[in-house]
């Protein structure tokens, strides 16, 4: 098992590092089971993804993250209470195809689960690019944005698509919230929740 790499630097991205940010993303979750469910064509998976990707980056509230060598990307979403975390819109055909359905029914389950009553931060994804998975680059950039929401006392949500992810999250702080979402045959998702340590 890697050990975490502590130092590994982080640094908030530019405007002008959007591309590398969907990038890391896109190879990240290349093969992630939940992104093969919304996506099952391989051909169009990257240029799905990246359109999904898009509008979060454009979230009034988004802050997005790379690693030192644009290995690992994350983006957080800094929510007000009842601020929504996602476009209100449908996924639209001409963004999705026949895609926009799954979508949107998973986006409607998760958007139920996803508690609003307070200011809190939104992690819809981190990634790290296949080669370097495990070499403690997902914590890293935990540490480096949970560290501020600890000073700020702000809580923060996720929901880990994968076993491996959901047992990295736990290791920060996080804690299961309620059993997972699973919409028809799709993989689960885990909601969790972690409050700020003093």
């Amino acid at each position: 098992m890697a050990l975490d790499t502590p130092y590994a630097p982080v640094r908030q991205a530019s405007d002008a590092d959007r591309q590398a940010v969907l990038d890391v993303l896109t190879e990240a979750f290349m093969n992630d089971p939940l992104t093969c469910w919304l996506f099952p064509e391989a051909a169009d998976r990257g240029r799905l993804q990246a359109q999904f990707y898009r509008p979060l980056l454009a979230h009034p509230a988004a802050e997005a993250y790379l690693t030192d060598g644009h290995e690992g990307a994350s983006v957080w979403l800094a929510l007000a209470a009842g601020q929504p975390a996602h476009d209100e819109r449908p996924a639209s055909d001409a963004d999705f195809g026949e895609h926009g359905e799954r979508l949107q029914t998973l986006g409607q389950a998760l958007a139920h689960r996803h508690p609003d009553r307070e200011p809190h931060l939104y992690l819809p994804c981190m990634g790290v690019v296949g080669g370097r998975q495990g070499a403690g680059l997902g914590s890293a950039m935990l540490r480096h944005r949970l560290a501020r929401a600890d000073t700020d006392g702000l809580p923060a949500y996720l929901e880990a698509s994968s076993p491996r992810s959901r047992a990295l999250y736990l290791r920060h702080g996080f804690e299961n919230l309620g059993e997972p979402v699973r919409v028809a045959d799709s993989p689960p998702l885990w909601p969790m929740w972690r409050h700020p340590r003093h």
